[in-house]
């Protein structure tokens, strides 16, 4: 979208609703009013739930609850109730669900509200949906949490609930601009989740700044407060490259940046290879995912086919294929890398290494490349995304940062630090202006 988008904050929406400066429901209206002025170029939302309900809901929460006020939107992957779960797939109507997601309802009770489905690509795999970056509507705004991602960074809600398989949070965040957060493997309950891949589906959620990610955190990962700022300066693993996918200048140049942003803070930077067994990873992944996919998703194509893209379907036939034995090696693999790849990093607090290759590509038929995202989704350990300038199109670049497995506050804490540092947002790092869409 032309222009700087207007993003309210999760701390300014409770702030002023608990003071009373603004009515509860003041920005579940606005949500309401961004969606209707912007939702027909962006396609972000499968659903919005009736006006009326969605106002009376936030005119009685209590102003004292941690989120209250604040809208949120759900991937269409998990229960909402009052809303039907599509899967972002071609199906007969489904009823609305009767109740929520574990997840959902804990926002809920903690004074959110739930505003709507975001669009996913088909069953949450690569089959891309409608929505468009809302950067520049003619790219892809990432997958599969693409609605998500892009609702939030058109300012139509401030925070979003996504998920990951391989790079489905981290790489929206990166292509459209905002603050993403995948939690450890297991850290968030997956009830009223229809999860595809039971050894790597994890829940997790953008903002528009690391703090807002904090907010949701307070909630869905702690009964304390998780961002907390750190008391000394970090020690950082840098990782460059990978040998799945080449880094783009820019993308290289924005990693160099923050290097050096760090270390002129006091941070400790170390570069560091790409482990050997990256690649070992990068294929454990994909049995790992095709298997436990195929699996899961054969009942559905069994009885809807039909309705069901050629892309989905050669993954589940070659999940299907693979054996048993061939399987339980990889998840043996995934067990000792995970063990294995602490020693590697030693003592670092944390990795910096690229979210995803370079800028959002231009079309709307893939999603982009996870390349990037894999290794960490095998691992199970806990990445944020946070935005850090702009390639030479004025499109939104940034960086990765990884933690240990249920590292997640340690990891939020630096991450708040880190966000500090970055450039300007608004300047494109060399100097182009953006490109608005046609």
């Amino acid at each position: 979208m032309e222009g700087e988008i207007r993003r309210p904050d999760v701390s300014e929406i409770v702030g002023q609703i608990r003071r009373k400066e603004r009515p509860r429901d003041s920005f579940v209206r606005q949500s309401l009013s961004s969606i209707d002025a912007l939702d027909s170029q962006i396609r972000a939302w499968v659903c919005v739930a009736p006006r009326p309900n969605i106002i009376e809901a936030a005119s009685a929460v209590d102003t004292t609850a941690p989120l209250a006020g604040v809208p949120i939107g759900v991937k269409d992957v998990l229960h909402v109730a009052g809303m039907p779960t599509a899967f972002g797939a071609r199906l007969s109507a489904r009823r609305a669900e009767e109740f929520d997601a574990a997840c959902v309802g804990m926002l809920r009770g903690a004074g959110a509200v739930p505003i709507g489905k975001t669009v996913t690509a088909e069953f949450a795999y690569k089959h891309p949906g409608p929505t468009r970056n809302p950067h520049d509507l003619r790219r892809t705004p990432g997958g599969s949490s693409s609605g998500s991602a892009a609702a939030v960074a058109a300012g139509m809600v401030p925070v979003a609930i996504g998920t990951q398989t391989g790079g489905s949070i981290i790489r929206p965040a990166a292509f459209c601009g905002v603050t993403g957060f995948k939690p450890s493997f297991g850290a968030v309950p997956r009830d009223g989740m229809k999860v595809s891949c039971e050894s790597l589906d994890v829940i997790g959620w953008y903002g528009t700044s690391v703090t807002d990610i904090g907010a949701i955190a307070d909630v869905l990962l702690s009964d304390e407060r998780v961002l907390q700022a750190p008391t000394r300066r970090p020690r950082v693993a840098v990782i460059c490259g990978t040998s799945l996918h080449a880094l783009d200048a820019d993308a290289r140049e924005v990693l160099v940046v923050a290097e050096r942003a760090l270390t002129d803070h006091g941070a400790t930077c170390t570069q560091t290879a790409f482990p050997r067994e990256f690649t070992m990873l990068a294929e454990a992944h994909r049995t790992i995912m095709e298997y436990e996919f195929a699996r899961s998703l054969a009942p559905v194509v069994s009885v809807a086919h039909s309705g069901l893209s050629e892309e989905l379907l050669t993954c589940v036939r070659r999940g299907l294929a693979i054996s048993r034995s061939q399987y339980r090696g990889m998840k043996d693999l995934q067990s000792s890398l995970r063990d294995a790849w602490n020693m590697h990093f030693g003592d670092a607090d944390l990795i910096l290494t690229p979210s995803v290759p370079g800028e959002a590509p231009l079309g709307l038929a893939t999603t982009g490349s996870a390349a990037f995202n894999v290794a960490w989704s095998v691992l199970g350990w806990p990445c944020l995304h946070i935005p850090f300038g702009r390639s030479s199109h004025g499109l939104p670049l940034g960086i990765q940062l990884v933690g240990k497995w249920n590292g997640d506050a340690e990891l939020l804490g630096w991450g708040g630090w880190i966000e500090s540092l970055g450039p300007d947002q608004g300047a494109a790092i060399n100097s182009e202006s953006r490109i608005a869409p046609a």
